[in-house]
Formats: structure tokens, sequence, C-alpha cells
């Protein structure tokens, strides 16, 4: 029998904190988990099927994003469906609007520019309140010459140093548009330290842990741990591979934003 199939786009945001990422696992809490337990309590049937604009990690924090919801046999009424999503959802995770879309949208192959923030404080130890947001390093840094380092990043470059163990399948070069450290006044809280930073990275796509490896090259300068050159030869496709180990927490990054091209 003929499959009768909607299409709707619904936009997402949600804290990661005590989620273990957006992908579906067994025996862990997940965000894909409580979406479609949600939707399926909703409509009153489980003849659907979510895809998401990507894949966010375990702790890690979404301000904006998209996931694509499929119903077979019957329409959705989105005004009468969207309070009663929103209402059932958990209170970590808010939808932001749901539109319908059709067959010839595809969420997946679909171009679009995403952009993250990794937040950070350094010195004294902050409020604990501040852990789903943010990472605290104990030691100074040198934010000026991290600032410096992060302007590296822009470009196409083959990312191979900033990706966590890739398979022989993985695309390892890509683009990135925009990248800042700049201070933090986007995301701000009684209980945030009184100066806080954050890394601003915009581009259509990431590798696997690929902006925590970033995060923690640049720190690792900021310590002086490392020099600017070690930073550029990370870069430097005829330079000899080098593995980075320091992937920061994923409770400081959120997907800031996504946008379809």
């Amino acid at each position: 029998m003929f499959r009768k199939r909607f299409y709707y786009l619904i936009e997402l945001q949600y804290l990661g904190f005590r989620y273990h990422g957006w992908q579906k696992q067994p025996q862990v809490n997940t965000l894909q988990r409580m979406v479609e337990r949600t939707v399926s309590y909703v409509l009153e049937h489980k003849d659907f099927k979510v895809l998401a604009a990507g894949r966010t990690d375990a702790k890690v924090s979404v301000n904006h994003t998209y996931i694509e919801l499929f119903v077979d046999h019957i329409s959705l009424d989105t005004e009468a469906f969207f309070p009663e999503f929103n209402k059932n959802l958990p209170q970590d995770i808010k939808a932001l609007s749901v539109t319908e879309t059709d067959a010839h949208f595809n969420i997946i192959q679909s171009p679009k520019m995403k952009e993250y923030v990794y937040l950070f404080s350094f010195g004294d130890k902050f409020h604990p309140f501040c852990a789903p947001f943010m990472y605290n390093i104990s030691e100074d840094l040198d934010v000026s010459l991290m600032q410096e380092a992060a302007k590296l990043f822009v470009g196409k470059h083959n990312f191979r140093s900033y990706c966590h163990r890739p398979s022989k399948h993985t695309v390892l070069e890509g683009e990135i548009t925009y990248c800042e450290i700049e201070k933090n006044d986007i995301y701000t809280a009684n209980f945030f330290p009184k100066e806080s930073y954050l890394l601003r990275v915009k581009g259509e796509g990431f590798k696997r842990n690929q902006i925590r490896l970033m995060m923690g090259v640049l720190l690792d300068l900021g310590k002086r741990k490392i020099d600017i050159n070690f930073i550029k030869q990370t870069l430097n496709p005829e330079a000899e591979k080098i593995v980075l180990e320091h992937i920061v927490p994923g409770s400081g990054l959120i997907l800031n934003s996504v946008e379809f091209k």
C-alpha cells in the first residue's frame, strides 16, 4: 500500500548537561530518545521518524538548531501539535517553532552554516552553578596570544589534527569562515564570574570533537605549554601528522545557531 508521508521542520534548543548527546543509545538518556518519546505521546502513535541537522555530543547544549519530523499517513495540525509538544518536553528542551516542509527538503544534505561558541573562564574557581555552561582553568592565560592564534583557523585547511579518531572515509578538509576569542557578553548570569570568554567559530561543517580540540590547543597556548608555531604546524598539510589529545569538556560547548543557505 502506498504510504503518504508529511514533513515538518522543528526549531529546537536544549541544555545538554544531563544527556549523553543527541543520538539514541541503549541504556542511557539522550535527547533523541526524549524528543521521540514526546512526539509519540502527543501523536498517540509511532508512525514517524526524526532526523537532526547535526548530532551533538554528551553535555553539549544548543541555543538554536533544527530537526525534521516525518509523519506517516495523517498530517499534523501544527497549531495544535506545537503547544502540546512543548508542554510535554522536559524542561531543559524547548521547541521554538514547527513549520511544514516537503519531500524535496533534506535536512542532512542541505547546505547550512553553523556557529558554535565555547565558554571558559580562568583564575579563581567559579560558582558550581556555572558547570553546565562553561569550563574553568585555574592557571592564568595569555588571552591576547590565544586571540592571535584563533585567527589561524580561518580559511580552508586539512583538519586531520582536529578530528578525533577519523575513519578512512572521513573528509578531513574543511573551511572555517570565522574564528575569534571574545569576551563573553551573550550568556550571562549573576553567578557567572565577573569576566569570562568564548571561542566563536563559524563554518558549514565540523569534524568529530573539532572545536573541543581547537579550544584545547588554544588553552595550551594560553598556558605557554606550546608556542604559536605548533598550531601553525597542526594546520600544515605538508608537515608530519600531529595527534592532539587535549579535548576540553563538552559542557562548555554550545551550538549557537544553524542557518540553512
